[in-house]
């Protein structure tokens, strides 16, 4: 479990630093570099815009994958997600801006960022699923933990090479080759990845499994439509809340309050640390609690912080806004640690890989593609304090509340060992 554990955590990280990669360039310099021709709040609202088309190309990507992981294995899932993401993010840093080609430069972007979301969207179910399959039902949610912290080493790393890069070199410099940096070191990661995953073997259940579904996802739609949309709503907050601190709140601070960028970045990234550090822990709580309870006490304090968040964020104070950040990460975590181990039991092994990851990032589209757009356009009718952001916030995480409540437990219960009698 460890070996596996770990090789899960590193895959994550790997794609999920392709994906927040273009989050940062996203709030940072992609709208003059790609949309010169738009003023600077529609530039970003462009900008946003492509990094919501991953979010869509997500679910798109689970059924794809879903499909692979159902018929032939969990493993095949993540050697080829690992490919795709990682060949797609390489290429985003290859595309010569607006100045060059015109119209064609933001055209490239949206494909490549859709095949970034495309393979994302494969990801996750088979990373979960071969370390939940393995793990002992007592400590799945421990297990399955790991997994979920390969996002936030991913955001580090991504967000660590652009903080390096940003205070070491000119505006111009950054502007100019800079921001490439980080897409092409995402080839070394995807083939450190690929050797890591080289060694693991099949999930246990999926060999178990005799009679294959022929259309997984047809089955899917036809027999769990209704628990794939409780959780996706479910998820919403957890990613509106993930994406309104680490993209729209560095772009907001950097774009209004003059916030610098470095301070942005260092801010966002120590909140993230303890948002990583604890996962493990509040897993443990899960598989001793449940999975159900810890859901429904995060979303309550998401839908009880955001307003606090978004009065904390416009002081433009570094400590402040710090503090604001880590209230919304605790709550996210609170959710999203047990997430691994709960979708899966939620769906049978069939179709397992399919239903999991298309609720999984379903919730991505509800909560990740739209956020940071809606949340630009509502801070720009706002004053200083962005209210419409903590109102926005706000509604999503009592949406997700009330899907959480209508989700049932599963965990597993332990089985009493009976004593033998003592024979005399």
């Amino acid at each position: 479990m460890p070996r596996l554990a770990a090789a899960s955590l590193a895959g994550t990280a790997i794609e999920f630093y392709d994906f927040f990669v273009y989050g940062t360039a996203a709030a940072l310099v992609l709208g003059p570099l790609f949309f010169p021709t738009f003023s600077p709040l529609a530039g970003t609202l462009a900008a946003f815009a492509t990094f919501g088309v991953g979010f869509v190309a997500r679910p798109l990507g689970s059924v794809l994958f879903g499909h692979i992981g159902d018929r032939r294995g969990r493993r095949p899932v993540l050697v080829t997600s690992l490919l795709l993401t990682g060949g797609a993010t390489v290429a985003v840093g290859c595309v010569p801006t607006y100045d060059s080609i015109g119209v064609t430069a933001p055209l490239l972007l949206l494909v490549l960022r859709f095949l970034q979301g495309l393979g994302l969207g494969g990801e996750w179910g088979g990373a979960v699923l071969l370390t939940a399959e393995h793990a002992p039902p007592e400590r799945r949610a421990l297990w399955s933990s790991f997994p979920q912290i390969g996002p936030a080493v991913g955001f580090l790393l991504a967000n660590g090479v652009m903080l390096v890069l940003s205070a070491s070199l000119s505006e111009a410099q950054f502007a100019a080759w800079g921001w490439r940096v980080p897409f092409w070191a995402a080839g070394l990661l995807a083939v450190a990845g690929l050797w890591l995953r080289s060694s693991l073997v099949e999930s246990p259940s999926f060999l178990e499994i005799d009679d294959h579904a022929r259309v997984p996802f047809v089955e899917v739609v036809r027999d769990h439509w209704r628990l794939v949309l409780l959780t996706a709503g479910a998820l919403a907050i957890g990613y509106a809340i993930f994406y309104a601190v680490t993209t729209w709140s560095l772009a907001y601070a950097t774009e209004r309050l003059g916030v610098g960028r470095t301070v942005m970045l260092a801010c966002i990234m120590a909140a993230v640390v303890v948002k990583g550090s604890l996962t493990p822990v509040v897993a443990l709580l899960g598989d001793r609690y449940g999975r159900r309870p810890l859901c429904l006490a995060g979303c309550s304090a998401a839908a009880v912080w955001m307003f606090p968040m978004v009065a904390l964020l416009s002081t433009g104070e570094p400590l402040l806004m710090f503090v604001g950040f880590l209230g919304a990460m605790l709550a996210f975590i609170t959710m999203f640690a047990v997430i691994a181990a709960y979708l899966p039991e939620l769906y049978e092994p069939r179709v397992r890989c399919t239903g999991a990851a298309v609720g999984y990032n379903l919730g991505g589209v509800l909560g990740g593609a739209l956020t940071p757009i809606v949340a630009t356009a509502l801070a720009e009718r706002g004053g200083r304090v962005p209210w419409g952001v903590g109102a926005y916030l706000t509604g999503i995480a009592l949406l997700s509340l009330g899907c959480f409540a209508l989700l049932p437990e599963t965990r597993p219960v332990p089985v009493a060992v009976k004593a033998e009698p003592v024979l005399d």
